[in-house]
């Protein structure tokens, strides 16, 4: 044999190209890698979608939290004698505010605290027919209680983004690789 007419060995070569085995084995190979490629693409834009829906929930929070003290001043020369309800709900809002660099288990529990404080303050501005007369009160409380439903709004969006995300994770082929 001369140096031209050389056969290809098992490692390949110009005939293992043409066999049709090989060349299937690569078509498959090719079609994993694009198959992990969208996969991982979809799971970083799940991912994303729950830090979006994270932030927007932190949004909602901070909204809440700048607007507890001017409703608390608004309605505080009206209930000169429920001065408790009031510290509940300053004291509610500053251990918000403070656990939110504490975690999301110790944040959660501050914020649903804080929410009992404003419901509690709620009710109790109810007994007061000047403070409903007030419309900078009535103000204050629509845009609480418009924050409200925005927070809640954000909680269902971002349980349902991270819901997504844990199915996606835990799916096959992804349970595989995850």
């Amino acid at each position: 044999m001369g140096a031209r007419e050389r056969e290809p060995g098992p490692a390949g070569g110009a005939g293992a190209a043409r066999d049709p085995a090989w060349l299937i084995v690569r078509v498959v190979n090719a079609i994993g890698k694009v198959a992990v490629g969208l996969r991982e693409s979809c799971l970083v834009r799940q991912r994303l979608g729950v830090d979006e829906s994270s932030a927007q929930n932190e949004v909602q929070l901070k909204r809440r939290h700048n607007l507890i003290p001017n409703w608390v001043s608004a309605v505080q020369g009206y209930m000169g004698f429920e001065k408790k309800v009031l510290t509940e709900v300053t004291e509610a809002r500053a251990s918000a505010i403070a656990a939110g660099a504490s975690g999301p288990q110790e944040q959660a529990a501050a914020e649903n605290q804080l929410t009992g404080a404003l419901r509690s303050l709620f009710a109790v501005v109810e007994n007061y027919p000047e403070l409903k007369a007030n419309q900078n009160v009535l103000s204050l409380q629509e845009q609480l209680a418009t924050t409200e439903n925005q927070i809640s709004g954000a909680r269902d969006g971002y349980n349902a983004a991270v819901r997504s995300y844990d199915t996606a994770i835990a799916s096959f082929p992804m349970v595989l690789m995850a």
